[in-house]
């Protein structure tokens, strides 16, 4: 037994293995007993011996704390900024429509939301009116004036548009901004808005619908996945649709944003069933009405290797209630490409400024609203009755 362990060492040597820093593992004793295990390498390997490039971990780091989420943000100049807009919208409105701020109590109960309302100035009977909740984007952002025109056009078909300033919405304050729960709250936030219009006699509650823009989009998603929902027809425009790809796809800088909220504080790996739970890819077969979703694969901020995931999902689980159109590199709008290539607004005269590719969306949204929703008649289930 001790011959063969030398023979054994020597052929380790010549091929050069005794170069290693792990000494051998002494010979078994002649008595039989048991060969004992290697001893851990003494020196550091992998990770541990990659030398730190101080600024790109600086680039890499995400912090996960609240208090850290909007370090030196400007809150007044939001404020300034919703306050022109409010001045602006009242008097772009007049002779058109009725522009009101309302404000009503979350269902979470913690906070008051704003939101704006708009109405035909003439209003029909009890239930006359079909009614919309229109959602904004932005990870924090408002209801802008460049949905002046779309809004305008809702109205003249008959709608009651109301527009939630849900928690994280910019122009209110520092409290308001740093409460964002961006999957969370915000959807009760969003959602409560249905308990306003129950206050208002001429809004039909069996005709109520939901449409966002990207954040907004990803609101919309989520408040009509799941197993009980107000909403009798939802649309979702380049919507936000999976955050545990998209957080990796965008990087540190717009983790920041997610990571530092207070109900969630960590990024995906870290809190994985929250990141699930808020990515509406991951909830569709919840879907029970009518859907309208469009993208546009020259999107640069919900790219469309993101929203393509939604599409195919729909396109395959959800095809009698889902109507998907992918715009291919249509006319790119004010900001991101494809991403507002259907909010086109001339910001002087507060008109659309119509590619080809904004009329066609407009004209399907409009199709599908009506068709669901039936605006334009004043008693949808006496009409019904009739034509039995």
């Amino acid at each position: 037994m001790a011959v063969a362990w030398v023979v054994f060492s020597l052929i380790l040597a010549m091929d050069g293995m005794s170069q290693t820093s792990v000494p051998p593992a002494a010979p078994p004793a002649a008595t039989g007993a048991k060969p004992q295990p290697r001893p851990a390498p003494s020196s550091p390997r992998g990770r541990a011996a990659v030398k730190v490039d101080d600024e790109r971990a600086r680039r890499l780091y995400v912090s996960n704390l609240p208090g850290d989420h909007a370090i030196n943000y400007d809150f007044e100049s939001d404020i300034k900024q919703r306050q022109q807009t409010e001045a602006r919208y009242a008097e772009a409105s007049k002779g058109l429509m009725d522009f009101r701020k309302v404000s009503y109590r979350s269902s979470i109960g913690d906070m008051e939301i704003p939101a704006y309302l708009f109405q035909p100035l003439k209003r029909r009977g009890p239930a006359g009116h079909a009614a919309m909740v229109w959602v904004h984007g932005g990870v924090h952002g408002n209801w802008g004036i460049n949905m002046f025109p779309f809004v305008k056009e809702a109205v003249e078909r008959g709608y009651v548009v109301i527009c939630p300033e849900y928690r994280g919405s910019t122009g209110y304050g520092e409290k308001f901004h740093n409460a964002i729960d961006y999957g969370g709250y915000e959807i009760d936030d969003t959602m409560s808005a249905v308990e306003f219009l129950k206050t208002l006699p001429h809004v039909d509650q069996e005709r109520l619908g939901v449409m966002g823009w990207s954040h907004g989009g990803y609101i919309t998603l989520l408040s009509v996945f799941r197993d009980h929902t107000p909403f009798k027809a939802a649309a979702a425009m380049v919507p936000v649709t999976n955050l545990v790809f998209r957080l990796s796809y965008k990087g540190p800088s717009y983790q920041h944003g997610f990571s530092t909220q207070s109900r969630i504080q960590g990024l995906p790996f870290e809190k994985q069933e929250i990141y699930i739970e808020r990515s509406p890819l991951y909830h569709v077969d919840k879907l029970r009405i009518p859907l309208l979703v469009h993208v546009a694969t020259n999107d640069t901020d919900v790219n469309f290797v993101e929203d393509q995931q939604i599409v195919d999902a729909l396109r395959s689980r959800k095809p009698d209630l889902a109507e998907t159109k992918v715009y291919v590199d249509p006319t790119p709008g004010p900001a991101s490409g494809g991403h507002t290539f259907n909010r086109r607004t001339n910001l002087k005269t507060l008109e659309r400024d119509d590619s080809p590719e904004q009329r066609d969306s407009w004209n399907r949204v409009w199709t599908f609203f009506e068709w669901q929703l039936r605006p334009y008649d004043e008693h949808p289930k006496k009409t019904a009755a009739a034509g039995r």
